[in-house]
This record gives C-alpha cells, structure tokens and sequence, in this order.
C-alpha cells in the first residue's frame, strides 16, 4: 500500500500538478500585491474610498450588500488572468510556434532532399537507357543485323 502510494506521489502528473498550485500560489501573491498597493490606492484617488468594499453598497434589515466588493473581485479576476495570459500563455504559445517552425524546417529540408534523391535516380535510370540504346545500336552495326529485331520494349 505505501509503495502505491510513493508511485502515485513521484509520478510526472502529481510533480506538475504541485509546481501548478505553488505557481497559482505565487501569481496569486504578485495580483493581490498589485491590487492593494496599485489599483485600489487609484479607486481611492478616483472614488475617495481605500477600496471598493463600500462602493455601491446598502445595508437593509442588518444585511448590506456590496457590489463595490463584487466589482473589486471581478477586477481581481481580470488582473489574474491578464497575468496568466501575457506571463504563461503567450510565451507558451510562441514556444510553440517556433518549434513547429522549426520541426517543419527541418522537414522541408528532408523533403527536398529525399525530392533530389529521386531526381538523381531517375537521371541514372535515363543514363542507364541511353546506354543500352546505344549498345544496341553499336551491336546492330557490327553485326549488320536488323534493328527490327531487337525486342521493342528496349526501345
């Protein structure tokens, strides 16, 4: 039972898995960072508030709801997944493209020179006909035999 266990644990997918939540973790940091000490020092500029908590926000019957704290989390949201995208996806993606550029390089190069493999076979299969044509050609003379009766397919 624990050697299952330390399969499970070593395995490439649960390794990438934590590196994810340890990422998340940090780029979490860093957004919450920005929001506190950047965003909401500009919606207190803006809106004369520390932050968005109290914006738009009533309170009936001892409840209050808040949709300055809505739009606050909403903003969070869009900043993380700003970072996400510029800081992960998009250098992913060009990592991306460039290999497959390269993969289909080299390819291409492949190709090209399998293509002048071939060329160069079928230049020494035409070689080798002419040859025989002119063998046959220099027996016919010499032995003053008809051309006609050669076999047709050598032609």
């Amino acid at each position: 039972m624990i050697d299952g266990f330390k399969k499970f644990i070593s395995r490439g997918n649960m390794i990438d898995m934590a590196v994810g939540v340890v990422m998340g973790a940090a780029v979490t940091a860093v957004v919450n960072s920005i929001v506190k000490n950047l965003i909401n020092p500009l919606i207190a500029m803006i809106f004369g508030k520390p932050n968005m908590d109290g914006l738009l926000a009533f309170t009936f019957n001892g409840a209050t709801v808040s949709f300055g704290a809505i739009l606050g989390e909403v903003l969070n949201f869009l900043v993380v997944a700003a970072a996400v995208y510029f800081c992960i996806l998009v250098p992913i993606n060009k990592l991306r493209d460039m290999s497959e550029a390269l993969i289909a390089k080299a390819k291409g190069e492949e190709d090209a020179k399998v293509e002048k493999e071939q060329e160069e076979k079928l230049s020494n299969d035409e070689e080798t006909v002419l040859l025989l044509r002119e063998i046959r050609d220099q027996l016919a003379k010499q032995g003053g035999g008809n051309a006609s009766d050669t076999p047709s397919d050598v032609r």
